[in-house]
């Protein structure tokens, strides 16, 4: 009696040290046979993709300011308006500059009717010919006062220099402008480029024309971009080069959105099984794959990029094992397997 005492704990020591998947465990536990489909795990080198991220900007975008000071007369648009270009933006009181073109225009007419007078008199011999360029001198002179007048009136209207929409409004009507200080900004609706830094290893790899993969998380949009603008210099600060990317035409951007762009860089040796067969079990990653003696193996991996219906695996996989695609979601460690051709 007391040897069948110790036999007992034994055999059950056993039992639990017996590897899941052996042929005496499922035996044990009864698992039914399962008919899957299997799928090599395959190397091959890929090219690794970088992640970059941007911000969508219109190629079109102006600061309009004024081009003398005067208090802010009109201002007809505003914030978010489109306009063509020519439109009216600003009008700036400009009394001042209307005096000065009235003045330099009176000044003009004078000098004309003498500069007539003289010549007439030069014809007949009662004025001399430098009197007459000395006229001619001062015509040439009052004209271009005259002109420059009204181009400085004519900054008194500021109008758009393109089609566009109103992004900014930074002043109001009453408000003082002064030469060089901006008035609103001005940004094109229907051609935009995705800004970004690339890292000096990666700009090195691409040229003006290459095509890359852009996403727009907020809204879910994923575009195919052409490198627009690639610049030859490096930031010395973070080693980024500046480049540009156009968004097709037509695409459903807005200016100031985050965008992510994929970069293609160094070829990496990648493991590639098929999506299907990766499952997910909390923020636990797994799969199944197919023993040698035809029995369902539990393996805990880590995942990559995905490349189409492929996904890459990190860890926890060797090439040429074979994964069982579609797993049920009964399939159980150690269940006996029928693989299907």
């Amino acid at each position: 009696m007391p040897s069948l005492r110790l036999i007992l704990p034994a055999l059950v020591l056993l039992a639990g040290c017996a590897k899941p998947g052996t042929p005496e465990l499922a035996a044990v536990v009864g698992l039914p046979v399962v008919k899957v489909r299997v799928a090599t795990a395959q190397a091959e080198d890929r090219r690794s993709v970088i992640e970059v991220t941007g911000t969508v900007r219109p190629a079109q975008r102006a600061q309009i300011a004024a081009k003398f000071m005067g208090a802010i007369q009109e201002m007809p648009v505003t914030l978010g308006q489109r306009v063509a270009a020519g439109d009216l933006l600003v009008r700036i009181s400009a009394g001042e500059i209307t005096a000065r073109v009235a003045q330099a225009q009176a000044q003009f007419n004078v000098v004309r009717r003498d500069l007539e007078r003289e010549r007439a008199l030069l014809a007949k011999g009662a004025s001399t010919a430098d009197m007459v360029r000395g006229l001619e001198d001062r015509f040439t002179m009052t004209e271009a006062m005259v002109k420059e007048a009204e181009v400085m009136l004519g900054y008194a209207e500021v109008r758009a220099p393109f089609a566009g929409v109103v992004a900014r409004t930074l002043v109001h009507v009453g408000d003082l402008a002064s030469p060089g200080f901006p008035l609103l900004e001005l940004e094109g609706a229907d051609n935009f480029r995705v800004e970004v830094g690339l890292p000096d290893s990666l700009a090195a790899q691409l040229a003006v024309g290459a095509t890359l993969q852009v996403e727009i998380p907020v809204t879910g949009l994923s575009l195919t971009g052409s490198l627009a603008e690639l610049s030859s210099a490096a930031d010395a600060n973070n080693r980024t080069v500046s480049a540009k990317i156009a968004v097709p035409a037509g695409s459903a951007v807005r200016s100031g959105q985050f965008a992510r762009v994929q970069v293609p860089g160094a070829s990496i040796r990648a493991l590639l099984i098929p999506a299907a067969a990766l499952t997910v079990l909390g923020q636990m990653e797994r799969v199944f794959v197919a023993g040698a003696d035809r029995q369902a193996v539990l393996r805990i991996v880590k995942s990559g990029a995905a490349h189409g219906d492929l996904i890459e695996i990190l860890s926890g996989l060797d090439p040429g094992e074979r994964v069982i695609v579609n797993p049920p979601a009964t399939l159980r460690e150690g269940q006996p397997l029928e693989i299907l051709p």
